[in-house]
């Protein structure tokens, strides 16, 4: 007796892992559908609160649910904490996550002058120009998070 109860018991939590599973991956894709279409350049800023409060869950739950686990995606095998990152503000009052403004950095560095690196301010004031308001400091903790090396030791001679 005690026996089937506790397997009806891990029956039934497995089952309430699965439930719980599936409606944090619906919540994280209707949230970044757009990166779905046209890659990490379309990210949008979502937090693990965003998810917890959309599917009517604790935020420690979902960060549990989403800890070490992967998803298929038409781009590869991505970690779902992947899908989650901060926002910065843009000029017309909107956000973007970080990892778009990470993508930009690298996509502006790997563009540039090799001869002439852009500067950490260089780029920031480009990226102003494109409309995303990003500080000098925070486009050095990015360019480090992508291990990329500073203009001084970009260059090439």
């Amino acid at each position: 007796q005690d026996k089937l109860k506790s397997a009806n018991w891990l029956i039934q939590t497995i089952e309430q892992r699965r439930r719980t599973m599936i409606k944090v991956m619906e919540a994280i894709v209707e949230a970044q559908m757009e990166f779905f279409h046209s890659g990490p350049q379309a990210l949008r800023p979502l937090t693990l609160q965003d998810v917890a409060e959309k599917i009517g869950m604790h935020e420690s739950t979902v960060s549990r649910v989403t800890t070490n686990k992967y998803v298929q995606t038409p781009r590869g095998v991505l970690p779902l904490k992947y899908f989650f990152s901060s926002g910065l503000d843009t000029e017309s009052g909107n956000s973007v996550s970080s990892k778009m403004a990470m993508e930009r950095i690298r996509l502006l560095i790997e563009k540039e002058d090799k001869k002439k690196p852009l500067s950490d301010q260089k780029i920031a004031e480009m990226l102003r120009r494109e409309g995303l308001i990003v500080a000098r400091r925070t486009v050095a903790k990015y360019r480090e998070k992508m291990d990329i090396l500073s203009a001084r030791y970009r260059k090439e001679f």
